[in-house]
């Protein structure tokens, strides 16, 4: 089994240690291949729209984002790890959605997405960490994966992995280590009713679009070349 692990800071803090606790438990398993942001990629989505008009492989930040996208759809297990900057996800990780967003349902979806699974690992100094992950957890779900599971901590004590207290690192090693346990044997996942209907309402939203346009769109093709709509009469 695969794993893809996208990490969104460079910083070897908290969130790189309740990482490490996770991926020890699953790295004699299966195979994990890892990024980090900002290093893997480390541009800004420029608007050009090229991944929509005509394919994500004409995106100027191609030679970053590709191998990022080819590892998630080869991976069965995706987990996001990122700290809670301004109670949201780091500007590093966001960037890289946008690069992603081409991949929704409402434009050119990978049908592989529709059974994995992925995991946002998160910390915050006492803030709450549900806003920060759900700016992740949308971009995945409008890419199809059903399977989303969360794990936050609040760490009010500090910044500094090494100045928490004995108790509160064994409680997280704790939790985290059981959190991971369930992850040992990866299933693919099926699709849930939330995606299924965002899906259904995409396929709609195409086969209008479809009717007004002399050429199909590239999102129009895909949905065509995948079957999930019919082509346009003559």
């Amino acid at each position: 089994m695969k794993i893809t692990v996208i990490n969104g800071t460079q910083v070897k803090g908290c969130t790189h240690h309740i990482k490490e606790i996770f991926l020890d438990v699953l790295r004699k398993d299966h195979e994990i291949t890892e990024y980090f942001l900002p290093k893997d990629c480390e541009h800004f989505c420029c608007g050009c729209k090229s991944c929509f008009l005509k394919s994500e492989t004409l995106c100027p930040h191609a030679a970053s984002t590709m191998p990022i996208w080819n590892s998630m759809l080869e991976s069965d297990l995706l987990v996001f790890v990122y700290p809670v900057y301004a109670l949201r996800t780091t500007g590093q990780m966001k960037a890289l959605l946008d690069h992603l967003c081409c991949h929704w349902m409402v434009h050119r979806p990978d049908r592989a997405m529709f059974s994995k699974r992925a995991v946002i690992l998160t910390q915050s100094i006492g803030a709450p960490n549900t806003a920060a992950q759900k700016d992740v957890k949308t971009s995945l779900k409008w890419m199809g994966v059903s399977s989303v599971k969360c794990l936050g901590f609040g760490l009010m004590e500090g910044i500094d992995w090494d100045k928490l207290s004995a108790g509160r690192r064994v409680k997280i090693e704790r939790r985290t280590a059981a959190f991971a346990e369930k992850f040992r044997r990866i299933k693919p996942a099926s699709m849930g009713l939330k995606v299924r209907v965002y899906f259904m309402m995409c396929k709609i939203l195409h086969k209008q679009t479809l009717k007004h346009e002399a050429t199909p769109s590239a999102d129009n093709q895909h949905y065509i070349d995948n079957g999930w709509i019919k082509p346009k009469r003559p």
